[in-house]
């Protein structure tokens, strides 16, 4: 059966622009400073607050994990989840840049107790109102967790990344995963392929295999559902630039902020919650004791909510 993608125009016309040695759309239209300094401010606050603050056209990334709406806690429970949710669905399109990304974590298995708050009726909403366009459904695959009986026990949670525009930004060389001598031996001999693009490592594909934290993480620094490092970090690298602004309103631990602090990006993390200030003082903490980011040599400002207007003009005259 012949290999379909041999006729798939988006693929012809990618590799001719490699061959050319020009760059994809994915990574024109990017005006990219130098990067003295970076802005980052971590507070309470609800989503739509955090939003209303932010002008049109000013984010580069959203990273957005949600509430799931089974009353877990008092901000876990809406009486018309859709409709609240369309609401800062909506603002993020506005405050997203053309090039921007927007990332929503979510899990299937919350649908039956969620009612109207699983990922499916977040996609369902921006597909009908037409906000953002689907780029891909990321499956974050991990080795540990529940048991089931009634069930397959659960190891994977879905991340669905939306796109503003088709101009959007989108860095893969940045996140390659580099082969193992003994393959990268036998696909140099391969006069099929191209050596620079073995010397850059493989695609990690949208099957992300990577742990969630265990009790006893060094990472924890005391959110229930904190997300690890090494997955952050790979949205944050592939889906923004140095200089660009990240956010996260409906940040937890403020994992967020801490990958852009160490990537070179300003951030703004925010959460109802106000344990998220004693969750990212922690996550400060850890980093000093055991750097996982020791490359880092970007200068970084924190701000509170007492110094949110000073930092919103730092960050955009950095812009």
């Amino acid at each position: 059966m012949p290999n379909r993608s041999h006729h798939n125009r988006g693929h012809i016309g990618i590799n001719t622009l490699k061959k050319s040695g020009k760059a994809h759309s994915s990574l024109l239209g990017v005006v990219q400073k130098p990067v003295e300094k970076t802005y980052h401010a971590v507070f309470q606050s609800d989503c739509l607050e955090t939003l209303s603050t932010l002008p049109d056209e000013s984010v580069q990334l959203i990273i957005c994990d949600p509430p799931y709406n089974i009353s877990i806690a008092d901000w876990d429970a809406y009486e018309n989840y859709q409709s609240w949710a369309l609401e800062w669905l909506t603002e993020s399109c506005r405050v997203l840049r053309e090039s921007g990304n927007l990332v929503i974590f979510g899990g299937l298995q919350y649908q039956s107790e969620s009612g109207t708050g699983d990922l499916l009726s977040l996609v369902s909403e921006i597909r009908h109102k037409n906000l953002f366009n689907l780029v891909n459904l990321i499956i974050w695959n991990y080795p540990n967790g529940m048991s089931a009986h009634r069930f397959f026990a659960n190891r994977h949670e879905e991340i669905v990344w939306f796109a503003k525009s088709k101009k959007y930004y989108f860095d893969l060389d940045s996140v390659r995963e580099p082969y193992d001598s003994k393959t990268k031996t036998i696909y140099l001999r391969d006069k099929r392929l191209r050596p620079e693009s073995i010397e850059k490592g493989r695609n990690p594909t949208n099957v992300w295999k990577i742990p969630r934290l265990g009790a006893n993480s060094k990472e924890r620094v005391g959110h229930p559902t904190q997300k690890p490092i090494p997955l952050i970090n790979r949205l944050v690298t592939s889906l923004s630039y140095e200089g660009s602004l990240v956010l996260d309103f409906f940040a937890g631990s403020g994992v967020s902020s801490r990958v852009s602090m160490a990537k070179g990006r300003h951030s703004i993390s925010t959460d109802i919650d106000a344990s998220i200030i004693v969750y990212f003082q922690n996550h400060l903490e850890r980093w000093k004791e055991r750097d996982l980011f020791s490359d880092t040599q970007i200068p970084t400002q924190l701000f509170d909510e007492s110094g949110y207007h000073e930092f919103l003009e730092l960050v955009f005259d950095s812009m």
